[in-house]
């Protein structure tokens, strides 16, 4: 019988301490590239710590990014646990945008809940079909899903700025955007003036049905049985062939479900770039949950906290844009090297021995 990856048995709570060290880490190299990036170190610190907290605005729309990030990073782990990789989150979430807006807007007489609910089922099967069809390839010719999903991604997310700032535009608003959806498909705000809307409730639950799904059922048992050892899982009888495609298109189409999110609640529209870098800020998060789905609530909470202090230090002081996305970057390279690095580390061991 297959052995079980060493890495594999490791339980969660021994693997929390290196997560918190992770982010400590990037909390710290944080604080240091504020001290010594911005002209003001005092003044940055406390617009990076507190600024998300300075008022409703704020701080709703931190939790409005932490609900995206949350759906966008239950689409990961999706992937993550059955052993496939999805990596073209950011141009699912792209089109899936632009296919909500154009949806809405093809149908602006339609009555508010079935303009709503078609946006968001072509927004989630465009997702499903982009996601899909690399999981569908590893299946049938062992094609790198890693690969093709990011040469997919690479090639939609030019496609789809070409048709916002294109056929698509709005000829009379000076951002490269399309028109705005109709104003009975927005959802409505929690938290005005801030962008923070019905999606991150809904958000709030769908972490707890991935949960059960995850781990009370048994399809749920069979795709993470997977994700742990495909041979022994074929041994024991699993379809593997089943959880290589399925779980990228589950997570294509959360991916795809983030994007409609965005153009409802959010933006109301399809900008040039509105989501990119959403797909890949979700891998962090669903490293810093470990995979599971009601610790990436929090996960997405903390990451969305250090997206917005970073911004919040560039709107109030002298910090550049560009030393915020280097605070995003070092975020996700501390997340991502406390997984890899283990994994490097016991492969000279070889096999574990362990009964």
């Amino acid at each position: 019988m297959a052995e079980k990856p060493a890495a594999s048995r490791a339980p969660p709570r021994a693997q929390t301490p290196e997560t918190v060290v992770a982010l400590l880490a990037a909390l710290l190299v944080t604080v240091l590239l504020l001290v010594f990036g911005s002209p003001n170190p005092a003044r940055a610190l406390r617009a990076f710590f507190l600024g998300p907290f300075s008022n409703r605005y704020y701080f709703g729309n931190m939790l409005d990014g932490a609900g995206l990030l949350l759906i966008a990073g239950l689409g990961v782990s999706a992937a993550f646990r059955a052993g496939v990789f999805n990596l073209g989150g950011d141009g699912q979430i792209y089109i899936a945008g632009l296919v909500a807006a154009v949806v809405c807007l093809a149908l602006p007489q339609a009555p508010a809940l079935i303009g709503i609910v078609l946006a968001l089922v072509a927004a989630v099967a465009v997702g499903m079909l982009l996601a899909g069809v690399c999981g569908l390839f590893k299946y049938l010719w062992g094609t790198d899903e890693l690969i093709t999903s990011f040469l997919i991604s690479a090639a939609i997310v030019p496609s789809v700025s070409y048709l916002i700032v294109g056929p698509l535009r709005n000829q009379q608003s000076n951002l490269l955007t399309t028109e705005r959806i109709a104003e009975h498909f927005r959802l409505l705000r929690l938290l005005p003036p801030s962008n923070l809307n019905l999606a991150l409730l809904f958000a709030l639950l769908l972490a707890p049905l991935a949960y059960f799904l995850l781990y009370h059922t048994v399809r749920g048992y069979e795709l993470r049985i997977t994700g742990l050892n495909r041979e022994f899982a074929r041994y024991g009888g699993i379809a593997i062939g089943a959880y290589t495609a399925m779980p990228m298109a589950i997570s294509g189409g959360l991916h795809g479900l983030s994007g409609a999110f965005a153009v409802l609640g959010t933006h109301h529209a399809a900008i040039q770039g509105f989501t990119i870098g959403l797909g890949w800020n979700a891998i962090a998060v669903a490293l810093i949950g470990r995979n599971h789905p009601l610790l990436i609530i929090p996960a997405a909470l903390i990451f969305a906290y250090m997206e917005a202090g970073a911004k919040a230090a560039m709107l109030h002081t002298e910090f550049s844009f560009e030393l915020g996305a280097i605070i995003q970057a070092v975020i996700f390279f501390m997340i991502t090297a406390q997984v890899a690095l283990p994994r490097l580390w016991l492969r000279p061991r070889g096999r574990s021995t362990a009964a």
